[in-house]
């Protein structure tokens, strides 16, 4: 008989005089015993067991309480394993992920020759689709760090239109087919994007809004597409411990499928949705409300600041260190972002806007001031919150906005982020620690699939600064490393917080949603070294086992 078998013996029998003098157990759905459980309430206490009854906790203590006082068909003896509340990505693209998996995949290719090779391969697997997607590639990590043209696969690929996002979906690299149904040419112009033109010619290589124009040409996805799609987000995602995703930028076709989905029992991932600000949405959404289940949020707003750092489409406040003629560009006019805050406050949406340069942020940042004219409970985020200058920092605190960051970013940018900033000026960049003073919350995230899904890759550059080699020894930029404590709180309770689903979800406490994951190893222990390899054993799912 197990050690753990014994000590549970010896408490029921221990105890039984006691169950006869005050009657029958209650009967719950699901006893969890013997267990490490870090309920993450707000004295981050520590139990050993709790009880599950209609999807949710109805107690929460120590061995021998819980088994007095519950019983259950369904009793799991977690053999003294880590417990932690489900896990929630407060930032990432669960659909976009989702569709991607059909995708060419190009992240961590070293060369474009590397490149070349994983599309030939994609093709040769589906060689009648109508358009080559591919997803993933980053010219930081080739030899030369130029971006690629598009010459090779004209060559290819003629008469099929290809396209190519980059890691951070900020650039894209078309062929000569795809330029030709966008209408591409080297005279295109538009705010917030750009065309890459050498000889008058168009390169094929496309930043931020000048994807669109392609984008928007490849056939939308079937339900049946987009219905595979979900569940095998779902699966992946579940095998890494997230209960909740934040799905930054959904049309409303999408989030009616993931609530039909959820209605009928097959879709258990739960989803805070950032609705586009498309005209269409802002429409409905603003006349009917927001939209609320135990699966489903629906009251916020993602909006697109400016690009990305490694494309150079990051708005900067002054050039870029190695571009000295470029200082990139908001995606829109000042006055359009000033419009849709106006929006949002009129109508009682969150506004949640992608700030990743210190004059994006600079500039959402006054004009969430001038709408929200202080301190409140209306809980807008900036999303990255990437680089911010100390000028700007306090801001945050000033009107109660909160930092939405991927610790991943930090350790994936480190190698080449210095040659885009400069020495000083990469100082105000990845602060997640001063943001976190700020409002003494942060929500943590992984922007997914820019990085990849497992939490614990965040968790790791979150509190070591490393990488998955686990350099630099010494961590990157440590004075903004976070503790273990705040890690865990940013990708569980802070996160629902951001989300206004605190009071169901985030920590194992009484009358909360019972989501949580068991872990093979202790996070909260692990050596900096060991916490990438950190091994999900179970996932449950308002006390359902889903992995």
């Amino acid at each position: 008989m197990k050690f753990n078998s014994i000590i549970r013996s010896l408490i029921l029998l221990a105890t039984t005089a006691f169950v006869f003098a005050c009657g029958s157990k209650e009967e719950v759905d699901l006893i969890v015993f013997n267990a490490n459980v870090y309920t993450v309430d707000g004295d981050f206490s520590k139990a050993t067991a709790f009880a599950v009854k209609d999807g949710k906790f109805v107690a929460v203590g120590n061995d021998t309480d819980i088994l007095l006082a519950y019983k259950a068909t369904d009793e799991v003896d977690a053999e003294g394993s880590p417990i932690y509340p489900g896990l929630i990505d407060g930032h990432a693209h669960f659909y976009r992920y989702g569709l991607g998996l059909a995708y060419a995949d190009l992240g961590f290719t070293k060369s474009f020759d590397e490149l070349v090779a994983r599309v030939i391969a994609h093709r040769e697997k589906y060689p009648d689709a109508p358009w080559i997607i591919g997803r993933g590639w980053d010219q930081n990590a080739w030899p030369g760090q130029a971006f690629p043209k598009k010459d090779t696969f004209d060559i290819l690929f003629p008469d099929t239109p290809l396209l190519l996002t980059r890691v951070d979906g900020h650039a894209a690299l078309a062929n000569s087919a795809a330029l030709k149904l966008g209408g591409v040419t080297a005279q295109t112009k538009m705010i917030g994007g750009k065309v890459i033109v050498e000889n008058n010619e168009p390169t094929g290589v496309l930043v931020d809004n000048a994807i669109d124009l392609v984008s928007e040409q490849i056939p939308e996805p079937d339900t049946q597409e987009s219905v595979r799609a979900l569940l095998m987000a779902q699966e992946n995602c579940f095998r890494v411990g997230l209960t909740t995703v934040v799905d930054a930028g959904l049309d409303r076709s999408t989030i009616e499928l993931m609530d039909s989905l959820h209605k009928a029992g097959s879709f258990k991932m739960r989803i805070y949705a950032m609705i586009n600000p498309t005209q269409e949405n802002k429409d409905y959404y603003f006349k009917n409300g927001h939209y609320i289940t135990d699966q489903l949020t629906v009251r916020s707003f993602k909006i697109y600041g400016d690009g990305a750092l490694g494309s150079r489409g990051a708005s900067l406040l002054a050039p870029y260190h190695d571009d000295p003629d470029n200082s990139g560009f908001l995606l829109s006019e000042p006055e359009t972002f000033e419009s849709l805050a106006n929006e949002m406050y009129a109508n009682g949406f969150q506004m949640n806007t992608h700030c990743i340069g210190d004059s994006a942020n600079r500039t959402l940042l006054d004009i969430y001031g001038r709408v929200l004219k202080g301190k409140n409970d209306l809980r807008w985020r900036i999303e990255h919150a990437q680089i911010v200058t100390r000028a700007d920092i306090d801001k945050f605190a000033a009107y109660s906005i909160i930092p939405s960051v991927q610790p991943t970013h930090a350790t994936s940018d480190m190698y080449w982020a210095e040659d885009r900033l400069g020495p000083d000026r990469i100082k105000t960049a990845y602060t997640f620690k001063d943001l976190l003073d700020q409002n003494g919350t942060i929500a943590l995230g992984s922007d997914f699939p820019v990085e990849d899904i497992n939490p614990m890759y965040g968790f790791h550059s979150a509190v070591a600064r490393r990488d998955a080699k686990n350099w630099p020894e010494e961590g990157f930029q440590m004075e903004n490393k976070l503790s273990r404590e705040e890690a865990l709180k940013g990708t569980t309770i802070w996160a629902a917080h951001a989300n206004f689903e605190e009071d169901k979800k985030g920590s194992i406490e009484v009358g909360k949603l019972a989501d949580f994951v068991i872990f093979q190893e202790d996070i909260m222990e692990l050596a900096y070294e060991k916490l990438r390899d950190a091994k999900v054993k179970n996932t449950y799912v308002s006390g359902q086992r889903v992995y």
